[in-house]
């Protein structure tokens, strides 16, 4: 953050002759005097201890720029206390950045990552000392490099991975953990392919010290070898399916220390769980959510596990909140507190343990069940689910309030590509209090957190009850501010939540007036073009935003059309082209009320750009390419350029793609040819190809009419639109169409077809298809004028017109204006040739085309001159 910074000097300096030198300078106090506004404070002489205070809040990244000021700096921000943890999940973590790093990092004990490249590059931070490592993202991570990892850090306590599948890891590289940290406590790996009885048996010979393990979703562990972990206090094996239960059970039961396992997304049985229960003397948890046979069991009998002897049985159809409040012996917890450490933190520690186990357990395995969103969960979600992630979010471990933000921001999703959430879900979240739990979270110091938490904001955010609820409690600043944060994780996330809220029309000018719009421009050029997560949504956040005639405005004065415009002609990823498209599109939507119009066709590139993305692979690509081109048709410098662009044989090309595209697509691609059509230079361009599958745009009546109409006006394209058999296409809009407009258009195209200017046309060929040709022409001739007449008589009033003949009345004349006219055909806007046309064509020998050429000149609110017609 870049701050203006005055240099002032002192009165009592002054008068001795010296100037101080203050740095950041801030004022102290509001009472109006010299003295009191003169007050500054000199950060380089604050106590170590403060400066270490405010060290220890920033990233490592802003921390090591801070040590960067000053010597003194440069020594206390070297101090060990400062770096004793680190948590590098939220920054990229290479091996140049480890050794960067490395010189800080000698008293390390504490680090967090994420990505198996961070996981590979952990060595060169020469942190030997290190007690806990926890990583997530790590799907692609090897047995190699965790053996490294292992065989580096021999102090190593704590070692977590996942919660993504470790799917290259096996059982040697667990086997090398056990070898070479003999002082662990806590293993959690999520996704081994298989836990095979030497490694389970390396970790019982190797780790006496470990209390504390969960092998989760694993392919196959050896059951019968777990139970040689003598030291075990809590076992997870959650999601693993292929264990033999009974010989589990049995074996597990024998633990002496075991206070606490999680069977969760298992196929345990419930006879299973009642040999643990029984045979178990230190046992106090079983976790068993969504584990299908002891769902069923429950279901058929509800006291199935009730003379459980003291220990809890937690599945999805018990109160779990209530359950867990019968640990505390003695103490009155009401069920909202359970989750609470000032409830039970250092009652009992045992307790204690269990709270901190039960609370990381649930945390997963809910996420878990989120992402794979199992059928007939509605119920538990609504009545306890919810209720138990908002306690967690709340949790006084990191990971926990985390991974609950990670939830709510997937259970809530019903369909990701059509960006729909649960109702009930989304609004039960609000009502109980979720939406200022989660801005809390999202205003905190941690960047990982930030960053989770405005993922479930933006999820939560796509209903619109819920959007305003987190307008109304001020997360559209929050957001705003998130959006311009230095990471590229939060701000992506951020950005999301700005495009869902900026949906909404009522949010549109809160964003703007938070300063939204430029934060979101800023990420454009903030971001390499690879980041194509926080340009799809800054992209599309701005598209929403300038739908809006006033934002768009501010998006243009932000910066926002050059901004689009790098996007549509660098960017090769497809959702940001479709985003960037979509916004220029809507720019240049606004008609007369602003001149985003011509700018953005005057912007370098954005008109070559567009009609290159008409070629492109993705629909929705096209389909926004060709809207932007339709609405920037509209402008008379803007047309010119289009076609000088190629884009008139870029769109061709295009409609002769679409017809088993999106009824959208081909609208768009009709609409962009209509608008070029109107200009005069273009009338003259080849615009039909050979197939003239153009003509064949039905679903597309407006456009597709209007279009052939503007063409129609051109002797040599009305010839070819005959010949490649659109006349009958013209007819069946004409008579079938449920728009006035796309009636009246194609009879205004049939009418150009055959008033006469089109003969010489069809007379110029060769001798030996001159015949066919004239028979053609003249039998379309006749089909024509048919239909145009029952186009005209449609709007034949009889005893009305009578009336009006007999009396001459303005009332009456009115009554016949009113009963012909097309309200939507004040928009067309007709040339003076145009005009010229139709005041001819009442000249015409054809009584029908006479007919049709009054009806379009009242159409266009053209008087009609006084002729002997």
């Amino acid at each position: 953050m870049t701050r203006r910074v005055r240099r002032r000097t002192c009165r009592e300096k002054a008068a001795k002759g010296e100037e101080a030198a203050v740095r950041g300078s801030p004022r102290l106090g509001s009472s109006g005097s010299e003295d009191a506004a003169a007050a500054e404070v000199d950060w380089t002489a604050l106590p170590d201890d403060t400066v270490l205070q405010l060290f220890a809040r920033l990233n490592y990244r802003d921390r090591a720029s801070m040590a960067g000021a000053c010597r003194a700096w440069r020594t206390l921000g070297s101090s060990p206390c400062l770096w004793s943890s680190l948590d590098l999940r939220a920054h990229r973590c290479d091996p140049e950045v480890a050794a960067s790093l490395a010189s800080r990092c000698r008293s390390l004990r504490r680090l967090r990552l994420r990505g198996h490249e961070a996981a590979a590059a952990v060595p060169g931070l020469r942190a030997r000392g290190l007690r806990e490592v926890v990583a997530d993202g790590c799907r692609a991570l090897t047995d190699a490099t965790l053996a490294v990892l292992a065989a580096r850090h021999e102090d190593l306590e704590s070692l977590q991975i996942g919660p993504d599948h470790l799917e290259r890891v096996s059982s040697d590289a667990l086997r090398h953990v056990a070898l070479c940290c003999s002082h662990l406590r806590l293993l959690r790996l999520s996704g081994l392919r298989e836990a095979d009885s030497d490694a389970v048996g390396a970790l019982a010979r190797y780790c006496p010290f470990l209390e504390d393990l969960a092998l989760l979703d694993c392919g196959a562990v050896d059951e019968s070898a777990l139970a040689d972990i003598k030291s075990l206090r809590f076992l997870s094996i959650a999601g693993c399916r292929n264990l033999k239960w009974a010989t589990a059970s049995a074996f597990w039961a024998q633990l002496p220390s075991l206070l606490a396992i999680d069977v969760s997304r298992t196929d345990i049985s419930p006879s299973a769980v009642s040999r643990l229960i029984s045979h178990s003397k230190t046992l106090k948890v079983i976790c068993t959510l969504n584990c299908t046979s002891v769902d069923e069991e429950q279901a058929h009998n509800p006291s199935a596990f009730s003379n459980s002897k003291g220990k809890l049985v937690l599945t999805i159809r018990s109160n779990i909140v209530q359950s867990i409040a019968s640990l505390f012996h003695g103490v009155d917890v009401k069920e909202h507190g359970v989750f609470n450490p000032c409830n039970w933190r250092h009652r009992d520690k045992m307790v204690d343990d269990i709270m901190s186990w039960l609370e990381w357990s649930l945390s997963h395995s809910l996420l878990r069940i989120a992402e794979s969103n199992p059928q007939g969960m509605d119920d538990f979600w609504l009545q306890q689910g919810i209720t138990l992630l908002l306690s967690l979010v709340k949790s006084s471990q990191e990971d926990v309030q985390e991974r609950a933000a990670t939830t709510l921001a997937t259970f809530v999703v019903i369909d990701d590509e059509s960006a729909s959430v649960d109702p009930a879900r989304s609004e039960s979240v609000m009502q109980n209090g979720g939406i200022r739990m989660l801005l809390d979270l999202a205003r905190c110091s941690r960047e990982s957190a930030q960053s989770e938490a405005a993922k479930a904001i933006a999820n939560l955010s796509v209903n619109a009850k819920v959007a305003k609820a987190v307008a109304d409690e001020g997360g559209i600043t929050i957001l705003t501010n998130l959006a311009k944060s230095m990471n590229r994780l939060v701000a992506e996330e951020a950005a999301g939540g700005l495009w869902n809220l900026s949906v909404g029309e009522d949010h549109k000018a809160a964003i703007a007036a938070s300063g939204g719009i430029k934060a979101l421009v800023d990420l454009i050029f903030r971001w390499p073009a690879g980041t194509d997560g926080v340009l799809e949504r800054a992209a599309g956040a701005l598209a929403n935003l300038a739908a809006d005639d006033k934002c768009s405005l501010e998006v243009a004065k932000a910066g926002g059309v050059h901004a689009l415009v790098t996007l549509a002609r660098s960017c090769k990823l497809e959702g940001v082209l479709e985003q960037a498209a979509r916004a220029l599109a809507n720019l240049a939507a606004h008609g007369d009320n602003n001149d985003n119009n011509a700018a953005v066709g005057q912007e370098a590139g954005a008109l070559e750009a567009l009609v290159q993305l008409t070629s492109s692979q993705n629909e929705g690509v096209r389909q926004e390419a060709a809207g932007a081109l339709w609405n920037l048709s509209f402008d008379d410098r803007n047309r010119e350029a289009i076609a000088a662009a190629g884009g008139v044989e870029a769109l061709v090309s295009l409609v002769q793609g679409c017809l088993d595209a999106s009824e959208g697509l081909q609208e768009r691609a009709a609409g962009a040819l209509w608008g070029l059509s109107v200009s005069e230079a273009n009338r003259n361009k080849k615009w039909l190809c050979p197939d003239n599958d153009f003509l064949l745009l039905q679903d597309v009546h407006e456009t597709a009419a209007g279009a052939l109409w503007n063409l129609a006006f051109y002797s040599g394209n009305a010839l070819r639109i005959v010949e490649e058999g659109g006349v009958p296409i013209l007819v069946h809009i004409c008579t079938s169409s449920r728009s006035k407009m796309a009636r009246f258009m194609s009879a205004l195209a049939l009418a150009y077809m055959f008033d006469g200017r089109m003969d010489e046309v069809a007379l110029v060929g060769t001798s030996s298809d001159s015949n066919s040709k004239s028979f053609n022409v003249e039998g379309a001739r006749r089909i024509a004028l048919k239909h145009i007449e029952t186009f005209v008589l449609t709007f034949s009033d009889p005893h009305v017109f009578s009336m009006a003949a007999a009396s001459s009345a303005p009332a009456a004349l009115s009554q016949v204006a009113e009963a012909v006219f097309i309200h939507e055909a004040g928009h067309l806007r007709c040339s003076g040739a145009e005009i010229g046309r139709f005041v001819a064509m009442l000249r015409n020998p054809s009584s029908i085309l006479r007919a049709c050429a009054a009806f379009a000149l009242l159409q266009v609110g053209f008087p009609l001159p006084s002729l002997n017609i």
